[in-house]
């Protein structure tokens, strides 16, 4: 799997060996799908809520909720896989291997999003933001 992640103020997530793509493209996620993140998008929701929160701490929230979501499902696309029926042992082994491989990778590209997530949130703090604490 091959992930990069533009992000609106001029730094971009990596992963799988990638250049980084320009800020308007799409994100390519597991199965080819791809999803559009564009400024525009964050901006509107940015208006819209009032919030302090920078355009790249929003992206970065949305690509963790997205990712989270991503890795439930392979979760549970490997128990159905592991309680599934194979006509040999070393099919069900190769069939587990490959989502688990996937769930490596999403986990990984978490683990890149939360990091960066922690970046934008220091440099916003050490800028001055207020970061409520409310909850």
């Amino acid at each position: 799997m091959s992930l990069t992640v533009g992000f609106p103020s001029a730094f971009v997530i990596n992963i799988g060996g990638k250049s980084p793509a320009p800020v308007e493209s799409s994100t390519e996620v597991e199965g080819g799908e791809k999803k559009a993140v564009s400024p525009g998008d964050v901006r509107g929701s940015e208006s819209e809520s009032g919030d302090s929160q920078s355009i790249a701490v929003k992206t970065l929230l949305k690509r963790m909720q997205e990712l989270q979501q991503q890795l439930r499902e392979q979760q549970q696309q490997l128990a159905a896989t592991q309680a599934a029926a194979f006509p040999t042992p070393d099919a069900k082994s190769t069939a587990v291997m490959a989502i688990q491989g996937q769930i490596a990778d999403t986990s990984a590209a978490l683990l890149q999003v939360t990091a960066a997530l922690v970046k934008e949130l220091t440099k916003s703090a050490s800028t001055g933001s207020v970061i409520s604490t409310t909850a």
